[in-house]
């Protein structure tokens, strides 16, 4: 039958996961909140109320406790949730989707998250932790608390968790991606995987390469992806891209062996290792989540599958497993939460250990011999044998020939087995002590009876208990209570013992977590180790106590007759370890110890162990000689060796005769019956009856005077109300009369105070008046004597800047005046210079012009004698020789001309000589031309 519980977290913030009500569970100590079910809750989340769309979640991680665990959505929400309270809480939002989670090993209250943008945040000390550039796929922590490895794609950074510095980088070359990388458990070696199937084991210290496991060379390639550890941190399991796990032996380095997976199973996403609580931290059930989103947990040795969860509809996408085996959280391809309660799954899990006692068989030896031994072989111990060389660990004590099947205990234990290992170690493992003592009570584990008796509440005579017994814790308060009533409303006595809470209170203390499991061995403790406690009630059992007192005269006649000669009875030294269970005057790792031997001897071993404490104790008790002294030794713990107590008990045991042997009177170990606890009515029922009756008489006559008390104080409350209040009117009308008559004089001397207001505001109005009219006044007065003072000022102003400017100008005049003298002089000066090189120049030019002058009118007259020359010979030269004689002197007269064009500036005289000779020119021009027309062709021809 599955029952589950779904829960829709919503908006919420906090609040219950289910809401059925505890109950226990058929395997292991704790309560579990589901009855005959393997899953306890669904956990989903919604945005809101409005809408429908499912807010996923994407990763959980458990911390080491096993009782909570952490869990976050795409929306960057992280809740706690907390299994063995039933409550859920958002702790954190971080505003992005987390990649990986992680709980700090030592501050429980630290937890690491990688968040979407490739950072790490921790809180509750909000640090950041960046240097990633990919994704951040896993967190390891180290088994000490300070230390922490993120693992990307690209690189593996090793952080510090104190100051949250990154201490180490791993960087790999781009085709060798990184797969995980983690540390061992309870190591200081850090384990890394890449994407080649290569495998290296690093000294986190110095980050020396301790190792490399060899990569696997038969077969095909696995392309590991998957990695798991068990809690001893000797065995590796690596899957990946194939049906094959491998596991590999850590400490021999070689691969042990391959398990292969049904045949559907293509691929595995994911392997981790289900603790076991007794398999030592060699963890033997392996959990495989394949790529048809199947979690199967199989044994690694026999490669037998226990059981599976998840399906086709029911896909997992992620999981996490409690480190104490006790819970499965799976994250669902939908997005929600599923807790799984694995010892509600399997039969399997959480089994006892082995018997203690095994027979070893030899095989056919060359004599035809069969040897059989009996060796022992605690939990979590393995008998390896080779050839005929056995080697086990083998205490001689526990050498027997008990036959194999005496197993009188439930779980397949025995109890006399049990009683060679207490003998030999004093003591059981602490790790198994509970369920030795629940096997040893045969615990029946009435679940509905339980809660009938606790379904009536709390016992009358134990509502007020914190009054007597103030207890600091309030759920240890909470607990004792809810013992003790449930053992009230078993038997009425336990209503009226006083030193019920004393004897009860150990053992709440050690089961505060399994109410059940506290009442049934108080209850199989009364009923077996209480025997004839109260026949005398409600005095101490003088029969029980006398028989401690024999064995003590029997034993040490010295120390009873000092106790006789000192007034000291066994009420004083018996009675208190009796009732208390030895709970003041031992340690607790001492109680425990004691108990592991009560509840493995008869009942009678109590009281060996009375008389036992009392003799080991004989030196300082035969030096006290006050009653006080006694009461206070017998009530405060002592220096005492426990192991020495319990040699003297067994010796006790052995060596007290039958006739005075408590074992004679007492009876038998009886467990308590299977689905209803068996009646309990070996006291005076009469006593306890009229003690009750009495104690309900004394209640009711109690209420009685109460009601009758409180009816008075009404009736009298009430007399005193009535008459205040009639006394309260009486008096306000006396204070209303009073009122009037002064609230009238009041009103006649406002009528009065009134009018002479009047007159005196009409004269302050007339007052007020001609103020204003002298102020009007004066103001236009003010204000014209204002503007007079402007304007004066104003003309003062400008004659001020008058008399500025006015010597401003005339220092400007000055500086003018200055300035132009000087200017003048410098003209001068100027003027004299240019005069000086006007007259030189004027000289230069003067010769230069005589010079040009003088030469040209020379040239001139050459021209006019050779003119007048070529004319009064023009006769008697020939034809030919004029042409010639006329040629070159109209050349010359072109070089004359060419030169003359060269010639610059000419003053007025010169220009008025160039004129006569342009003119002489001219002429001289037309008339070569008539003279060279007619023979033009004789002239070019020459």
């Amino acid at each position: 039958m599955l029952i589950m519980q779904v829960t829709d977290i919503g908006s919420r913030e906090d609040g219950k996961i289910w809401h059925r009500k505890s109950v226990s569970s058929k395997y292991g100590d704790s309560v579990m909140h589901v009855c005959i079910s393997s899953v306890l809750a669904t956990v989903t989340r919604n945005a809101s109320a409005r809408q429908t769309k499912t807010v996923r979640f994407l990763q959980v991680a458990f911390d080491t406790t096993g009782e909570s665990f952490l869990a976050g959505d795409h929306h960057g929400n992280i809740y706690v949730f907390d299994i063995s309270r039933n409550r859920f809480k958002l702790v954190q939002k971080t505003g992005q989707a987390c990649t990986a989670l992680a709980f700090n090993l030592r501050r429980t209250t630290e937890f690491l998250v990688a968040l979407a943008d490739y950072s790490i945040k921790c809180f509750d000390k909000v640090s950041w932790m960046r240097g990633h550039e990919g994704a951040i796929s896993s967190l390891s922590i180290h088994s000490s608390g300070s230390y922490a490895i993120s693992t990307s794609s690209d690189t593996a950074q090793l952080w510090n968790l104190d100051t949250f510095q990154r201490k180490r980088k791993l960087n790999v070359r781009q085709s060798v991606g990184i797969q995980k990388v983690f540390f061992l458990p309870h190591s200081n070696t850090i384990l890394s995987c890449f994407s080649d199937d290569s495998i290296f084991a690093w000294e986190s210290d110095t980050l020396f390469c301790k190792y490399q496991l060899p990569v696997p060379q038969d077969g095909p390639r696995i392309y590991y992806r998957a990695f798991a550890v068990t809690q001893d941190g000797k065995t590796l399991a690596a899957a990946g891209r194939s049906n094959l796990v491998h596991l590999w032996c850590l400490d021999s380095r070689q691969l042990l062996r391959v398990i292969q997976m049904p045949p559907k199973v293509k691929t595995v996403r994911f392997v981790d290792f289900l603790p076991d609580s007794f398999d030592g931290g060699s963890n033997q059930i392996l959990g495989v989540l394949s790529q048809d989103d199947v979690l199967r947990f199989i044994n690694i040795q026999s490669c037998k599958q226990f059981f599976e969860i998840g399906s086709h509809e029911d896909a997992i996408t992620l999981a996490a497993i409690c480190p104490k085996g006790h819970h499965i959280v799976a994250v669902m391809d939908s997005g929600a939460l599923r807790i799984y309660d694995v010892r509600s799954l399997t039969p399997e899990i959480s089994k006892p250990p082995q018997p203690l006692l095994k027979q070893v068989t030899k095989g056919k030896s060359s004599e035809g011999s069969c040897l059989k031994m009996k060796v022992y072989a605690g939990a979590g111990q393995h008998v390896k044998t080779s050839g005929r060389r056995i080697q086990s660990k083998v205490l001689p004590s526990a050498v027997s020939t008990l036959d194999d099947k005496e197993n009188d205990l439930p779980n397949g234990l025995n109890k006399k087995r049990l009683q060679v290992l207490l003998r030999a170690f004093g003591e059981y493992p602490a790790k198994y002590r509970m369920f030795i003592w629940r096997s040893l009570l045969h615990l029946p584990e009435n679940h509905a009876a339980f809660s009938s008796l606790t379904d009536k509440g709390l016992h009358s005579a134990y509502v007020c208990l914190q009054e007597h017994y103030p207890i600091k814790s309030h759920k240890l308060q909470r607990g004792l209570q809810r013992v003790l009533s449930a053992l009230a409303h078993w038997a009425a006595v336990f209503g009226e013992t006083d030193y019920l809470p004393l004897l009860a209170f150990p053992f709440v203390k050690l089961f505060q977590n399994n109410p059940l499991i506290c009442f049934e061995v108080v209850a199989t403790v009364i009923v077996n180790w209480c025997q004839h406690w109260f026949e005398y009630f409600p005095n101490p059992p003088l029969n029980v106590l006398s028989l401690a007192e024999n064995v003590l005269a029997h034993h040490d006649k010295e120390l009873l007759q000092h106790f006789v000669a000192c007034g000291v009875t066994s009420q004083m030294y018996a009675w208190p370890l009796l009732e208390t269970l030895f709970s003041e005057v031992l340690m607790t790792e001492e109680w425990l110890k004691l108990f592991d031997n009560v509840f493995s001897n008869h009942p009678s071993f109590l009281l060996m162990a009375v008389v036992a404490y009392v003799t080991c104790c004989r030196a300082p008790l035969l030096l006290c000689t006050d009653k006080k002294d006694f009461e206070y030794f017998f009530h405060h713990q002592n220096s005492l060796d426990i192991s020495a107590m319990l040699k003297e008990t067994y010796r006790l045991m052995d060596s007290t005769p039958a006739d005075i042997q408590p074992s004679s009177v007492l009876s038998d170990f009886e467990p308590l019956t299977q689905g209803q606890y068996p009646i309990f009515n070996k006291y005076p029922t009469f006593i306890v009856e009229y003690q009750s009756q009495e104690r309900e008489r004394i209640r009711q006559q109690e209420v009685e005077y109460l009601r009758e008390r409180q009816e008075v104080q009404e009736l009298h409350a009430e007399a005193v109300r009535q008459q205040a209040e009639f006394e309260a009117w009486y008096k306000q009308q006396e204070l209303l009369l009073q009122g009037e008559e002064q609230r009238r004089r009041i009103l006649q001397e406002e009528e009065s105070k009134l009018a002479q207001q009047r007159a005196r505001l009409a004269a302050m109005k007339r007052e007020l008046k001609v103020k204003e009219l002298s102020l009007v006044d004066s103001s236009r007065r003010r204000f014209l004597k204002h503007q007079q003072d402007q304007r004066r000022i104003q003309l003062k102003r400008l004659d001020d800047e008058i008399q500025r400017k006015m010597a401003l100008r005339d220092q400007e005049t000055v500086a003018t005046v200055q300035d132009i003298e000087v200017r003048q002089m410098e003209l001068d000066a100027q003027r004299q210079l240019f005069e000086q090189q006007l007259a030189k120049e004027q000289e230069r030019v003067s010769q230069t012009v005589r010079a040009e002058v003088d030469t040209r009118r020379c040239r001139a007259e050459i021209i006019d004698s050779t003119f007048q020359n070529l004319i009064q010979t023009d006769a008697d030269i020939s034809q030919k020789n004029k042409k010639v004689c006329l040629a070159t002197i109209f050349m010359k007269y072109l070089f004359i001309v060419s030169l003359d064009r060269g010639r610059g500036e000419l003053d007025s005289k010169e220009r008025g000589l160039m004129q006569e000779i342009r003119e002489l020119r001219m002429k001289l021009a037309a008339r070569a031309t008539d003279f060279i027309s007619p023979s033009t062709s004789s002239v070019h021809s020459h």
